[in-house]
């Protein structure tokens, strides 16, 4: 099984470089913006990115279903039968791409049984690239370099904790989180990168305490898996599971390296 994922990978983050020229085709322009129905911002670059990848995965792979943030309307009686489809986020971080700052990504995954065991996220405009398959590693790519393998860090004694956090959903939960670590140092990033940093060990922890849906998550909690970490649910300490009901919004969650801490102690209560 894990022989075939290793060879969907290139293939994958062959479809992610062509999204991303697709993307930055448009980031050049004076694009417009569209709200859809849930407020969150909508451009043609997501709508580009989206077709580029569902057609590159139904030619890669036609019996596998594929499931986008812009297709995500198939209703779960359908979804359910699943036991394996690509769950796909052609543009994570569009407020982020409205914003100009460059922290968005495209997001690639495999799920298998409900869990993620192929990720690519890749930051159209630098070029870099992470990616994971289970069984073979976790690795970040530079432009123009061979992919390096990445591994979580434990966290070091006497040091702040290195805590990642939305650039656009902080809140109120994330303070309330970092207000129990002690000493910490916060880092505000957009989109998936916060899953990334931590599965490189340049974070230790990513709170995230207010809505995301399954299609934002799905690569890069390969990525940290893959590299060692965990991606658990805030209130009950259980793997993020994907497709299991017709909801396709995630429970609040933390992404985390080390797990000698009890992450979910810091964890806001209600009530």
């Amino acid at each position: 099984m894990s022989d075939e994922w290793w060879a969907w990978l290139e293939p994958v983050r062959i479809l992610a470089v062509e999204a991303s020229a697709q993307i930055l085709g448009i980031y050049a322009t004076a694009f417009g913006v569209t709200v859809k129905d849930d407020d969150s911002p909508l451009t043609a670059a997501d709508l580009a990115a989206h077709q580029v990848i569902v057609a590159g995965l139904q030619r890669l792979t036609p019996e596998i279903p594929v499931l986008s943030e812009e297709s995500a309307s198939i209703p779960f009686a359908e979804r359910s039968q699943w036991q394996r489809y690509w769950l796909v986020d052609p543009l994570d971080g569009t407020k982020e791409f409205v914003q100009r700052n460059g922290q968005f990504t495209v997001n690639i995954a495999l799920i298998e049984n409900h869990q993620p065991v192929l990720g690519v996220v890749r930051v159209p405009v630098t070029g870099l690239c992470y990616s994971a398959v289970r069984g073979y590693g976790a690795f970040r790519e530079e432009p123009g370099q061979l992919p390096q393998p990445i591994t979580v860090q434990p966290l070091q004694p006497d040091t702040p904790v290195r805590v990642v956090g939305s650039r656009s959903h902080g809140g109120p939960g994330l303070q309330a989180f970092v207000a129990k670590l002690g000493a910490y140092e916060l880092v505000t990033t957009g989109s998936s990168l916060k899953f990334c940093q931590v599965a490189e060990g340049t974070a230790d922890v990513y709170p995230r305490l207010s809505p995301t849906s399954e299609w934002d998550t799905a690569a890069a909690h390969a990525i940290v898996e893959v590299a060692g970490g965990r991606v658990v649910s805030a209130e009950t300490g259980e793997s993020l599971r994907y497709n299991t009901r017709e909801s396709l919004l995630n429970p609040h969650f933390i992404v985390y390296g080390d797990a000698g801490r009890d992450w979910l102690s810091c964890v806001p209560r209600q009530g």
